[in-house]
């Protein structure tokens, strides 16, 4: 196994040679979950060592890693408000709907 253990792909930072994104590691290791209950309960599909090596990658370049979650969320929230003012209808039949069988928003 190489020791580089995140690589930039498709825009996003990914775990080297898998479809795992460093994104979903991050936020497991930000709720404060360990490195071996990531792998346990997250990517029993990865290795011990792939996620610290994940998140010591994160720890070492965390301003920049910040910046670009940020960056993915505030597209995010921009499609999502895009796409529900472009259907308001449909929104307010889901937003019915929720209430109706009471799921959360």
């Amino acid at each position: 196994m190489s020791e580089q253990y995140i690589e930039l792909r498709d825009g996003g930072y990914w775990v080297e040679e898998t479809r795992v994104s460093l994104d979903s590691i991050v936020y497991a290791f930000r709720e404060g979950l360990s490195p071996e209950t990531i792998l346990k309960d997250c990517f029993p599909s990865l290795t011990l060592e792939q996620i610290y090596g994940a998140v010591t990658y994160y720890l070492h370049h965390r301003a920049e890693i910040d910046a670009y979650l940020e960056r993915e969320r505030a597209e995010y929230e921009a499609v999502r408000k895009a796409a529900r003012e472009s259907d308001h209808e449909f929104y307010d039949k889901l937003s019915k709907a929720r209430e109706e069988i009471q799921l959360p928003s």
